[in-house]
């Protein structure tokens, strides 16, 4: 039987303020990640932009490694990045260290998010996250820096490449900070989340506006706003202030299916979506962060 999702009592306001992010005396938790950066092998990835594109399109928040090895070849079987993981203990401990280090930053993102779901998920397991560059192997497949955040349910474990978060700037004209970082953090942990439910359908939803595959993303953004709304309960972040929400709102409409056809292609085919518009998914994480109820998430059974 899947995990249950507890009833989660509605939101009030959220109390805005202008601080740090990390509140003081918060202490990480540095097991949680991995880091494989300059561990592992070196691919090459030809065609310049327009690969990376296709891969981005694929895998942009949520995709497997599989899928882009469909389209791209570029994904195989060979082993890199088994060596022995660096080690951030000593490097990442306080929030003095999360508000001023980009890799501790996300190693308290990553501890928040997996402390509110512990407490809302009956039977929730930890995932690590895994800092990565150039190429790693996962469970998933052979992974490059190109292919974006992404969740492997065969081995639990969330891989992302830091230099994501510039891509999403330069090329792809987000306002980026740091709360853009938390949004795609929780977003991908919100695919763990449906693993753990078995509603998690990456790589065999399909495609088009109202696939299952946009629709397992829309609620992964959804999730991504109600660890939000509970952020401060956490006990790791400050009240959140209005352009934190900002970011991770602008975040969210960046990547729709339909702004990076238009940036990429210069046109919107609705019947390839795989994640949903701009418009969906800043409606679905507003309603995560509004509710601040994982059962007010139901985009399976939802008009969209």
């Amino acid at each position: 039987m899947a995990p249950a999702i507890a009833d989660a009592p509605l939101q009030g306001e959220i109390r805005y303020v202008s601080r740090m992010t990390f509140r003081r005396g918060t202490r990480l938790d540095p097991g949680q990640v991995r880091d494989m950066r300059g561990r592992g092998g070196a691919l090459a990835v030809g065609g310049g932009l327009g690969g990376v594109v296709v891969l981005v399109l694929v895998m942009l928040l949520g995709g497997s490694p599989q899928d882009a090895a469909t389209l791209t070849g570029i994904l195989d079987k060979t082993t890199v990045g088994n060596q022995a993981p660096n080690d951030l203990s000593q490097e990442c401990q306080t929030d003095v260290d999360a508000n001023s280090r980009d890799d501790c930053r996300i190693i308290g993102y990553v501890n928040s998010v997996q402390a509110y779901w512990e407490k809302v998920v009956d039977g929730y397991t930890l995932a690590p996250t895994t800092f990565y560059s150039d190429g790693i192997n996962t469970g998933c497949g052979q992974a490059t820096s190109a292919v974006g955040p992404f969740y492997c349910p065969e081995d639990d474990n969330v891989y992302i490449d830091l230099g994501f978060f510039d891509t999403l700037q330069t090329q792809f004209g987000a306002e980026g900070g740091p709360f853009a970082e938390a949004y795609v953090i929780a977003h991908e942990y919100g695919h763990h989340v449906q693993d753990l439910l078995g509603t998690l359908q990456a790589g065999g939803g399909g495609t088009g506006a109202e696939s299952q595959s946009v629709r397992t993303e829309l609620q992964a953004d959804c999730f991504s706003g109600v660890w939000a709304s509970h952020a401060v309960e956490t006990g790791f972040l400050n009240p959140l202030t209005p352009e934190q929400i900002g970011q991770a709102i602008d975040a969210a409409e960046t990547v729709g299916d339909d702004r990076i056809q238009e940036k990429t292609q210069g046109q919107v085919n609705p019947e390839t979506w795989t994640h949903g518009s701009s418009a969906e998914r800043k409606q679905w994480f507003q309603t995560g962060l509004d509710t601040g109820d994982p059962n007010a998430c139901d985009t399976f059974s939802a008009d969209l």
